[in-house]
């Protein structure tokens, strides 16, 4: 789907406004097959919302099914930014 077409579902949806924004910020950052990563504070700053609104947001996301997110590591195991995937 064309970032065109994902960001005209973000703005015809139900969804609160901080949700909107979060999902146009993802949609900016995502690839062809609608994956990014951006780190919680990137989003944060790119919102000029604290993290815990834009985790609420992710969560909230995530429940109404415009989202999917997956955990990603490092090759010593440690924890790095989700990959997000949008539907």
């Amino acid at each position: 789907m064309a970032k065109f077409e994902y960001m005209e579902r973000a703005f015809s949806s139900e969804l609160r406004p901080r949700a909107r924004l979060v999902l146009q910020v993802l949609v900016l950052h995502c690839n062809k097959e609608g994956e990014c990563f951006p780190s919680i504070k990137t989003i944060a700053a790119k919102c000029g919302y604290g993290i815990s609104t834009v985790k609420r947001a992710l969560h909230d996301l995530e429940q109404r099914g415009y989202l999917k997110k997956a955990s990603r590591h490092r090759p010593n195991g440690s924890s790095t930014s989700n990959l997000y995937t949008v539907k």
